[in-house]
């Protein structure tokens, strides 16, 4: 997979799928790499040229020194695109990078045809949270959070039934680098986009799990109410609602998509 180099910043990333076809920007949770959106590829490839990127951070992009900011995340985005010299893009980020896409969508509406923010909420968690979090993984590394982190991430049906993407899931948390890691838990600490979101007017789809506790389904609603025109579609999962229900998910993302 390729990288780029953007200011202090490695990015690595991936571009796949027609070369013609509109892109798809595909944004994945705190604490994994962009693999984490492997089950859309197959079914998004088909319709999008589609561009994945490890977060600061995160994966084997760089782990600049933190604490890092919501803008600033974002605007690696966009220094990406420029990078590519792609103009415009559908945006989907999860969780964390959610935050990421409501950024976008606030600031640089221009970039962006559609937006779909998935399991997240523009404001996540309270400062001691993210606090003790980070604390956490200063002094016990990303061992120490993994198994908790997955008991939010997955219902118990789906941990039963899955063991197998679950553990994959675990491995992958616990290769996060922890500095990374910790630096994104302060930008969520400290952000706060419950009034900003109101000025998005990029077509939206909220997408919410029914049994998330990390962003429940009334933060999707929340959304849905200060967004104009914003749909909510609930899925029957936690919180990584494109791995445990990934044939709804992705049929149902690219149905708005492609409307």
């Amino acid at each position: 997979m390729p990288f780029l180099e953007i200011g202090d910043f490695r990015v690595h990333y991936a571009l796949s799928g027609p070369a013609s076809a509109p892109v798809l920007v595909l944004s994945n949770s705190l604490g994994t790499n962009f693999s984490m959106w492997d089950p859309q590829i197959p079914s998004f490839e088909k319709h999008f040229r589609v561009l994945r990127y490890d977060t600061r951070g995160h994966g084997q992009s760089s782990v600049t020194p933190g604490p890092y900011r919501i803008e600033q995340l974002a605007r690696d985005v966009l220094h990406l695109l420029d990078r590519l010299t792609i103009d415009r893009v559908h945006f989907c980020g999860l969780s964390m990078r959610g935050t990421i896409g409501m950024w976008l969508g606030t600031n640089a509406p221009e970039r962006l045809h559609k937006l779909v923010l998935c399991n997240t909420a523009p404001r996540i968690g309270t400062a001691e949270v993210w606090n003790a979090r980070i604390d956490a993984v200063s002094k016990g590394g990303m061992q120490s959070i993994a198994p908790a982190v997955i008991e939010r991430w997955f219902t118990p049906v789906f941990r039963a039934a899955a063991p197998e993407t679950v553990a994959h899931t675990q491995s992958m948390i616990e290769a996060s680098p922890p500095k990374g890691y910790a630096a994104c838990c302060a930008a969520l600490r400290d952000m706060d986009q419950r009034e900003s979101i109101s000025s998005i007017r990029v077509p939206t789809l909220v997408v919410c799990g029914a049994k998330d506790p990390a962003t429940t389904v009334a933060d999707g609603q929340f959304l849905v109410g200060k967004i104009s025109g914003a749909r909510l579609l609930e899925l029957p999962t936690a919180h990584l609602s494109n791995i445990e229900a990934p044939e709804r998910f992705s049929t149902e993302v690219l149905k708005f998509l492609i409307a």
